[in-house]
């Protein structure tokens, strides 16, 4: 890295064109949330999460093939465990009442293969569940077991009486055992997100990252002073509100690049809010020094020297950890494709902006103001 050697660039001097550059990206952004808005996950919009476990190791490819012929809207897919395992999140948290009665004739179909249609009758159903009375207990066993060993979820209320529900997860298991004969599955788990607790998510995930940065805000005004803690949260805001614009204009314009706001981009966001932080404590630091040493020089000659002497170790800190963000959005797959895209992007925007917008801030003050800054 003998490049950045004696670096001696007047980033100061060049602020001007990065307002430009930056008000325009947020400027884009704020339009693209207001007309297109963001894209949320079943975290936030409510929907349905089904686990299902497979004898032999399933194709993750091929099962989200099969799946997204069915009409489950957004879906995402993704291994469970090991590769005998699928996680399924579809934003659907009941069946569609046009394939209500489809499901209902599945499971019939089911039971008519070891019992014949006059030793059983329906005798109670509702949007998610069934009940098959039979008039042989043993018969009712045989059904029991039949239907359990097919996938479907089941309970006794009596020994006549055989309940099955009839949720998502059923439907799904229909058209699966049609569609992979040769590999028997059961269901593991079946979990609904309705839209309040979605709702409720949502809000927790802005409080979160406020309170992030008002943390970061009071820790900057006590290490340094409050005008570096005031450019320092200028930063944050800009990272966040440029990569969350980037979210709304890029959703759904790139092929496989899935940027459903979710829980895990939140966390990807709060990563960001961290990592840029970062990066700006550094090249602050060095300002304070170069404050407390050179005292007769003048704040932009102090700043520019500060962000030069630092280049080389944002760079070399910065490229080792976008390498490792860049090759998970490549090869990550779908379903953390959002959470890689907030990081790689995260990092770039957040190096950019500790030497463009945070140092920046500490100059117009004190242009501004007339006044020096003293430790």
């Amino acid at each position: 890295m003998k490049v950045f050697e004696n670096l001696n660039i007047d980033f100061i001097s060049k602020r001007k064109i990065a307002y430009v550059f930056s008000g325009t990206l947020i400027l884009l952004g704020l339009l693209s949330l207001a007309f297109r808005g963001l894209e949320y996950g079943i975290d936030f919009k409510g929907g349905t999460d089904i686990a299902l476990k497979f004898d032999k190791p399933i194709n993750i490819s091929e099962a989200r093939s099969n799946l997204e012929k069915l009409d489950l809207g957004n879906i995402e897919v993704k291994t469970f465990g090991d590769e005998t395992g699928i996680l399924l999140r579809t934003e659907l948290q009941s069946v569609p009442a046009n394939v209500y009665n489809e499901v209902i004739g599945e499971i019939n179909g089911a039971i008519l293969t070891i019992a014949a249609d006059s030793v059983f009758s329906i005798s109670d159903s509702s949007s998610n569940a069934v009940t098959f009375t039979f008039t042989d207990v043993n018969v009712a066993n045989k059904v029991d077991s039949k239907l359990q060993n097919d996938g479907y979820q089941t309970s006794r209320l009596d020994d006549n009486n055989v309940i099955v529900r009839v949720g998502i997860a059923d439907w799904i298991v229909g058209e699966l055992r049609d569609q992979i004969p040769n590999n028997h599955f059961q269901i593991l788990k079946e979990d609904h997100v309705g839209p309040k607790i979605g709702s409720e998510l949502k809000q927790d995930s802005v409080i979160s990252v406020v309170l992030a940065l008002l943390g970061i805000l009071i820790y900057l005004g006590f290490r340094f002073k409050f005008i570096f803690a005031f450019g320092g949260i200028v930063a944050l805001f800009h990272d966040v509100l440029i990569t969350l614009g980037l979210f709304s204009i890029l959703q759904g314009l790139v092929p496989g690049l899935n940027l459903e706001i979710s829980i895990t981009v939140v966390a990807a966001f709060l990563t960001l809010v961290g990592y840029s932080i970062n990066d700006t404590v550094i090249v602050f630091d060095r300002i304070r020094e170069n404050i407390k040493i050179h005292k007769t020089a003048s704040i932009e000659d102090n700043i520019n020297t500060a962000i030069n002497s630092t280049m080389r170790r944002t760079v070399i800190t910065s490229l080792t950890t976008l390498f490792t963000s860049a090759v998970l959005l490549i090869f990550g797959g779908e379903v953390l494709s959002g959470f890689a895209f907030a990081l790689t992007f995260g990092i770039i925007i957040g190096t950019y902006s500790s030497i463009f917008v945070a140092s920046p801030v500490i100059f117009e003050y004190v242009q501004r103001t007339k006044k020096n800054i003293q430790f």
